[in-house]
């Protein structure tokens, strides 16, 4: 069971480049409190700040962020009066590095044993990144990294396969998707339905999270929900948790034969499970598609170009400039599909690798964009494992579409504007008004036997 509001708070917005684990760097000779362990991670934090954040870094401004972290996660920690002796930045990182590990370890004295020293380490390394006033740039503890992974590698979970929300009416837990061959798809729950109850208890006006930890549980127990559609009741169901495997693309034929693509994120799977997509809707006789990237907070880079690749036959689908204005352009990877009619949906939270792979289709004019103005998010995270389950996330380059338009804080102005309709099923027209918009348009093009081409 997937939570469309669960993803977005970790995924949401992100291109994301993975870094291996990075050889061990030189720390404080002297050890007296702080581990060994907790010193490389400090050290590999303040490395990568320095160096691979894509503007300049002010290391006075690193420490001083960290010692102010500190000092508040003491004060939260019952800690009273912590006095943390202030932090000057030295001529080199050996000296600046050194100068934290002793600024933690004054923590741990500070704190009378009353803290994890591994807290104490995270907060000093969450502190610097804050002070880089970059919201993209993050620590993730281990249970955060673990989502994260989660949400884009495909990772299997026991539940019913459901995609679920709050219903803004209501307030009870409304199915916006079903994964098919999972126990909610056998047990005939459609999107749009609203679960009642779990277990004899109420969804109503709770929020997302509680309503996932209800329905995930154990594989092969059970559970009983009351369910309700368009007002009228179904009716109590049982079903057993099953492990789950949410799939990244969802895919339907609509009616005049036109293959509809949904895209949750940009995962590790994404491409393969687009490419089975495309086939099966091409063998069905598919004559155009809709490629639903709304609300796709973005993913893994190499993904989007995947996915654009798939209909750009050749040229540029992004260039991506570091700090140092290197600039490496990516091109089409030679798999695209015979070109056929394309709609892109777009709102406002299509973000980063999904802007990405719309600018790109844009850019090319080989398919129209139809919804509302995309996030604007044109900057690209590496993500640094630090060796014991936690990572530091870093916003390490900018990125262009091929026509060089820099969408950051900006987005992408779709081609034909159709308003967000907070209620929508997506996938299904007379529900979607975007979609019903784009079937018109499709039917249209189809109508005229052109070849598509952008409204730009």
């Amino acid at each position: 069971m997937l939570s469309s509001r669960l993803l977005p708070a970790l995924v949401a917005a992100a291109v994301l480049v993975t870094a291996p684990l990075a050889p061990a760097l030189a720390t404080s000779a002297t050890a007296p409190v702080l581990s060994s362990g907790d010193q490389q991670q400090l050290a590999t934090a303040y490395a990568r700040a320095t160096n691979e954040f894509y503007k300049k870094v002010d290391p006075q401004a690193l420490l001083d962020g960290a010692r102010s972290a500190m000092a508040s996660y003491l004060a939260k920690s019952g800690v009273k009066k912590a006095e943390l002796p202030p932090i000057r930045a030295a001529a080199t990182a050996g000296q600046n590095v050194r100068t934290l590990d002793a600024e933690v370890e004054a923590a741990l004295r500070a704190s009378g044993g009353k803290v994890a020293p591994k807290n104490i380490t995270y907060s000093a390394i969450g502190g610097m990144l804050s002070s880089l006033h970059d919201r993209w740039t993050v620590f993730l503890d281990p249970k955060q990294y673990a989502e994260l992974n989660e949400g884009l590698d495909g990772a299997k979970f026991s539940g019913i396969g459901v995609v679920i929300d709050v219903d803004d009416q209501t307030k009870y837990l409304l199915v916006r998707q079903v994964i098919e061959g999972g126990p909610a798809s056998k047990a005939g729950i459609e999107p749009g339905d609203l679960i009642l109850s779990v277990n004899g208890k109420s969804t109503k006006g709770l929020a997302v999270e509680a309503d996932s930890k209800m329905i995930r549980g154990k594989t092969g127990t059970g559970l009983q929900l009351v369910t309700q559609r368009e007002g009228k009741a179904l009716g109590t169901l049982a079903l057993t948790r099953e492990e789950i495997h949410a799939p990244s693309v969802y895919d339907r034929m609509l009616p005049g034969r036109i293959g509809y693509l949904a895209l949750t994120v940009f995962g590790q799977d994404t491409s393969s499970e687009l490419s089975q997509a495309l086939d099966a809707l091409g063998k069905q006789g598919a004559r155009a598609f809709v490629l639903d990237l709304r609300n796709n907070g973005g993913g893994y880079l190499n993904a989007a170009i995947d996915v654009a690749s798939k209909f750009i036959p050749d040229g540029p689908i992004v260039s991506v400039e570091s700090r140092a204005s290197n600039v490496m352009t990516y091109d089409a990877e030679s798999t695209a599909i015979a070109p056929k009619p394309l709609v892109v949906l777009v709102n406002g939270y299509t973000a980063s690798a999904s802007e990405i792979t719309s600018g790109a289709i844009q850019d090319a004019g080989v398919g129209v964009l139809i919804g509302t103005r995309t996030f604007g998010k044109g900057v690209v995270q590496t993500i640094y494992p630090l060796g014991d389950g936690s990572a530091i996330k870093i916003t390490t380059a900018r990125y262009f579409t091929p026509r060089g338009r820099d969408i950051n804080h900006q987005g992408i102005e779709p081609d034909i504007v159709s308003k967000d309709v907070r209620d929508a099923r997506f996938g299904e027209p007379a529900h979607d008004p975007q979609l019903d918009r784009a079937l018109s348009y499709l039917n249209q093009r189809l109508a005229q036997g052109g070849q598509e081409t952008s409204a730009r």
